[in-house]
C-alpha cells in the first residue's frame, strides 16, 4: 500500500497505484487566471502537493499535471474592464499564481498546460461527441445532452449537490429546481474576444472539454487520480466524466478525490464574489510553514473556517514544536531519547497519510510527540543518535513540506 483513499465518485476505498509500467498519473484542476490566488485555492493544491510528496517518498514515480484555464468569460470581462487584451491579463495572473504557489512551497507540476494551446484538440473532441449524436444547438451555443438514463458510473446529480456546489444564478439548480445535465460544447464569438475556427463557426469550446482533452493527450484515460476542490464535482467533473464515458467507455479516472472549502464569513472563498483572503497576504503575515500547518491540519474533505486567531495559534503551536524538536536533536550531551523514537514517529505519520490520507491524525501525532518531549526531564536524543533522529524528521519534512529542524531563515519556523 502506498495510498488508500475514499473515492469521491463511488464512495469505495481505493488503492491509488499506477496502471501498468508507467508513472502514476495525477491530474489536478488548475485556476482560471483572472485575479488573485486565495487561500482556498492554496488548500486544495497543498493536499495534492502532500500526496505527490508522499508517493515520491515511497518511490512511486508520478506524472503530475495542473492546467491553466486562460480562456474563459471571467478573464475576458475583467480584461475589458482593465483595458487589457485577454491574453495579457491571463499571462500576468498566471505568473502571479506560480509565484504564490512557490512561496507556499508547492512543488511545480511536471506539466502546466494552458487551455488556449489545446483548443484545436478540443474541437476534435467536440466533433467526436457530435458524431455520437448528443450535441444539439441550445440557447447558449452547442450543447452536449447525456443519455436520458443516468449512468451509475458518473456522479449523482441529486439534491446532495447543495452540499458542495457553488451557488450562482442558475447553478446548481435551474429555475424550477431541476439540475441541468447538459453542458456547453461550443459558443460562437469573434475577436477581439478569444476565438478559433470550428465546424460551428468561430468561437470557444465549453470549459468542461478542457481537462478531458489535456488529460487524454498528456497522460491517458482513465487517470489514476483526479481531483480538485469539492465545488468541481458538479458540473466540471460530472461533465468531464460524461465525455470519457461517451468517447472512451470508461470513467475519466480510477479514483477521484475532492478537498473541502475554506470558508470566509461562513461562505466559500471565491474570486467571482470577492469573498477571499489573498494567498500572498497570508504568506506575508504568517509565512509558509505556519500557513501549511494551518491549512493541512484538518481532514482534507472537511470545510475549514478561516480565522486569523486560529492561524496565529497554529503558528505558535508550530513554533513550539520546532523549538522542542531542535533542542532534542541539538549537538551536545546526550539524553534519554533513542533515535528509534523519531524513526517510529516518521513511520506512523507516513502511515496515517497512506491509509486514508488522514492528515488530522498525522498532525495530532506530531503534537503528541512534542507534548511528550515537554514532559521528559531530559528530552534529548541519546549521545551519537542526533544524525539518525534528524534523518527521520527530514522524512516528515519532505512529505509535509514543513520545516521542523531544517533551516528556516531569519524569520523563524514560520517564515516563507
Amino acid at each position: 500500500m502506498v495510498l488508500r483513499v475514499r473515492d469521491s465518485l463511488s464512495g469505495d476505498v481505493h488503492d491509488v497505484l499506477p496502471g501498468g509500467r508507467r508513472p502514476l498519473s495525477l491530474y489536478v484542476c488548475g485556476p482560471t487566471v483572472y485575479d488573485l490566488t486565495h487561500v482556498g485555492h492554496a488548500r486544495t493544491y497543498l493536499y495534492f502537493d502532500v500526496i505527490r510528496r508522499l508517493l515520491g517518498e515511497r518511490g512511486v514515480p508520478v506524472r503530475h499535471v495542473l492546467n491553466i484555464t486562460d480562456v474563459e468569460d471571467k478573464i475576458s470581462h475583467r480584461a475589458s474592464a482593465l483595458g487589457l487584451d485577454w491574453k495579457d491579463l491571463a499571462r500576468q495572473e498566471e505568473r502571479a499564481f506560480w509565484r504564490d504557489l512557490s512561496g507556499l512551497g508547492v512543488l511545480r507540476p511536471h506539466l502546466r498546460p494552458r487551455a488556449s494551446d489545446f483548443v484545436p484538440r478540443m474541437v476534435e473532441v467536440a466533433r467526436a461527441l457530435d458524431r455520437n449524436g448528443r450535441v444539439r444547438r441550445g440557447e447558449e451555443g452547442w450543447m452536449y445532452f447525456p443519455e436520458d438514463a443516468h449512468d451509475p458510473r458518473n456522479f449523482s446529480v441529486g439534491s446532495e449537490l447543495e452540499d458542495h456546489a457553488v451557488p450562482e444564478p442558475g447553478h446548481p439548480f435551474g429555475p424550477a429546481g431541476e439540475i441541468p445535465r447538459d453542458f456547453l460544447v461550443w459558443k460562437r464569438q469573434d475577436p477581439p474576444l478569444p476565438s478559433w475556427p470550428s465546424p460551428w463557426g468561430r468561437g470557444v469550446p465549453g470549459w468542461h472539454l478542457e481537462c478531458y482533452t489535456m488529460a487524454r493527450d498528456l497522460l491517458s484515460v482513465p487517470l489514476d487520480l483526479h481531483g480538485g476542490g469539492v465545488d468541481l464535482v458538479y458540473p466540471h467533473h460530472y461533465a468531464g466524466n460524461e465525455v470519457a464515458l461517451s468517447l472512451d467507455h470508461t470513467p475519466f479516472a480510477r479514483t477521484f478525490l475532492h478537498t473541502g472549502f475554506v470558508l470566509e464569513g461562513g461562505r466559500k472563498m471565491s474570486k467571482s464574489t470577492g469573498n477571499l483572503v489573498p494567498l500572498r497576504s497570508a504568506l506575508a503575515e504568517h509565512g509558509r510553514d505556519a500557513l501549511r500547518w494551518y491549512l493541512l491540519s484538518p481532514p482534507f474533505h472537511r470545510p475549514l473556517p478561516w480565522r486569523g486567531e486560529a492561524l496565529s495559534g497554529a503558528a505558535a503551536e508550530l513554533g513550539e514544536l520546532v523549538r522542542r524538536l531542535r533542542a532534542a536533536v541539538a549537538p551536545g550531551a546526550g539524553g534519554s531519547l533513542e533515535p528509534r523514537a523519531f524513526a517510529d514517529l516518521a513511520d506512523r505519520v507516513l502511515d496515517d497519510l497512506e491509509d486514508g490520507f488522514r492528515t488530522a491524525e498525522a498532525f495530532d501525532r506530531l503534537r503528541s510527540f512534542g507534548a511528550d518531549l515537554d514532559r521528559r526531564p531530559n528530552p534529548r536524543v541519546a549521545r551519537g543518535g542526533a544524525p539518525a533522529a534528524r534523518r527521520a524528521i527530514a522524512r516528515i519534512e519532505r512529505v509535509l513540506g514543513i520545516r521542523l529542524v531544517a533551516p528556516t531563515g531569519p524569520g523563524g519556523p514560520g517564515s516563507g
